[in-house]
């Protein structure tokens, strides 16, 4: 027989935990289902879901001065750039302080979520049970489905997605070796600085279809993410003074090594590093075009130069996946493309809220955070939805303008600027409210 409850959330990452305790402060009752042994999803080390992206020297590339959570502070102790176990600690002690624990079922996955006719939602579990909810969040995260190019060819030595990469010898040994990483991202860059060491790989190349500005994480002694314009900047203003800071700053990438980028800067989702053009100019890291095929232990490359090489590193990004659907309208098209309300909520599906499914800038982590205001809100009463025609009028004008900064690519989809994107959703949350007084005063009158 299915157990009723209001709501179920699916995993148990920042977004997960920090709706599941908005949703506890406002004493709605909820399950929330995690597969691995512990909360933390990518930034669990080694997570036995097999979800995590974490290497071993990974620092989160956003300062502990934006990534806090609201009511919950960072350590006074910790550097501007925290690591992964830090940060993944501080995780921990927010889910314990707050008493959250105890409302979270581990090891344990939602395998199946059918909207049931008129609304809600039947759950199917890992353990065979099922359960029905009205509301439903999906808290899965969108970092641990990895996208592998297809080449021509065929490769025989090592090839694998940097989310399998842990350190220099797991999974694979690279000390010696002629290793190519493929991409230009954070997770590129990072591996890509590590690697290149002179006491690891032998020859280090970094191959990529297009050139990108890297950012430095500090500028002046401070980190770069305090300097960000005011949200009350008139944006191509604020954009203009960034662009030229930042040329200022770094000057041309080709002085580094680098390919020539064919944007400006904050066109694309910034790649941010502190040691990788410091390794480019070196000599330590060197580049080629993206791959055009694979020749066994060769590598040939779009400009028809050929190397020798013992292990690939694919750093081309991930899918946007929802294993636990069937329904395609509850699913992104192959090109990530997914419109949502505030992000949020499919205009029509007014029972399915998607937390932390954006690409911020500067972070991810406390985005949810900001989210579950509204979510909480709708469960209460307190903030009612817009039209359908109004959300999805509302949606394409959200996406034209966060969007129309940056070159078309899957990878830039769910961009939102975080400062620009709380205030609208602030705003949002109180025109919801005034449709919420007004609709009880109709329905008294």
């Amino acid at each position: 027989m299915a157990v009723s409850k209001r709501a179920c959330i699916i995993g148990a990452g920042c977004s997960g935990f920090t709706t599941a305790k908005r949703l506890k402060d406002e004493g709605i009752s909820f399950d929330c289902f995690e597969m691995s042994d512990d909360i933390g999803g990518n930034w669990y080390y080694k997570n036995p879901n097999g979800k995590s992206a974490c290497y071993q020297s990974l620092h989160i590339d956003t300062s502990k001065w934006r990534l806090a959570f609201e009511d919950y502070a960072v350590p006074k102790d910790w550097p501007d750039f925290p690591s992964h176990a830090q940060l993944w600690q501080y995780f921990r002690d927010y889910v314990d302080h707050f008493g959250l624990r105890e409302h979270i079922t581990f090891n344990t996955a939602v395998t199946k979520a059918k909207r049931k006719p008129g609304g809600g939602w039947s759950v199917t579990l890992s353990t065979g049970e099922t359960r029905d909810y009205e509301i439903l969040f999906v808290c899965n995260g969108h970092h641990w489905d990895p996208k592998i190019p297809e080449y021509p060819g065929s490769f025989d030595n090592p090839h694998y997605h940097v989310h399998s990469y842990r350190d220099p010898y797991d999974p694979v040994d690279l000390r010696s070796k002629n290793v190519v990483v493929v991409g230009m991202g954070n997770s590129a860059m990072d591996v890509a600085s590590e690697l290149s060491q002179r006491h690891l790989a032998r020859n280090l190349w970094v191959a990529a279809r297009r050139g990108v500005w890297v950012l430095p994480k500090m500028a002046g002694g401070k980190p770069m993410d305090k300097s960000a314009m005011p949200t009350w900047m008139p944006r191509k203003l604020g954009k203009a003074l960034a662009r030229r800071a930042i040329k200022k700053l770094v000057g041309r990438m080709e002085d580094y090594g680098l390919p020539k980028p064919d944007h400006e800067p904050l066109d694309a989702h910034p790649s941010v590093s502190g040691e990788f053009l410091t390794r480019a100019s070196c000599g330590d890291i060197k580049f080629k075009p993206n791959i055009k095929a694979l020749e066994g232990t060769r590598v040939r490359f779009e400009d028809d130069s050929v190397e020798q090489v013992d292990a690939i590193i694919y750093a081309t990004g991930y899918k946007i996946s929802f294993p636990f659907f069937d329904d395609p309208a509850l699913l992104p098209d192959a090109q990530n493309r997914f419109p949502l309300f505030k992000r949020m909520v499919i205009p029509g599906v007014h029972d399915l809220f998607f937390m932390g499914l954006a690409q911020p800038l500067p972070t991810l982590v406390n985005f949810a955070e900001q989210q579950s205001k509204l979510a909480a809100g709708f469960l209460t009463g307190r903030y009612v939805l817009p039209s359908v025609e109004e959300m999805r009028k509302i949606t394409a004008e959200d996406e034209a303008t966060e969007l129309g900064d940056y070159y078309q690519s899957p990878r830039h989809t769910i961009q939102v600027d975080f400062a620009r994107y709380v205030a609208d959703l602030h705003k949002e949350i109180a025109k919801g409210e005034r449709r919420a007084k007004a609709q009880t005063g109709e329905e008294a009158a």
